[in-house]
């Protein structure tokens, strides 16, 4: 297992950490390593909606759409004014 060593933590967040330890009942270390895996986790979240938004944006710009091609909104459109 690897060392990681941080310096320079500004006590204020040093304090929120070894209070959410506390109030987990574990080590100041186990705690920052889940931080660091809840923030790793939320980065990869956002990078895969920000790369399946880009490949929709793609789509709409490159879109050369065929003649018989209906449009999902104009469907629920139709369907509610039934």
């Amino acid at each position: 297992m690897a060392t990681l060593h941080v310096r320079n933590v500004p006590s204020k967040l040093y304090k929120r950490i070894q209070k959410l330890a506390q109030e987990e009942n574990c080590s100041l270390t186990a705690e920052v390593i889940r931080l660091l895996g809840q923030g790793l986790q939320v980065q990869k979240t956002r990078r895969g909606a920000a790369a399946v938004i880009e490949r929709i944006r793609d789509r709409a710009r490159k879109a050369h759409l065929p003649p018989n091609w209906v449009n999902s909104a104009d469907l629920i459109r139709e369907d509610r004014s039934r």
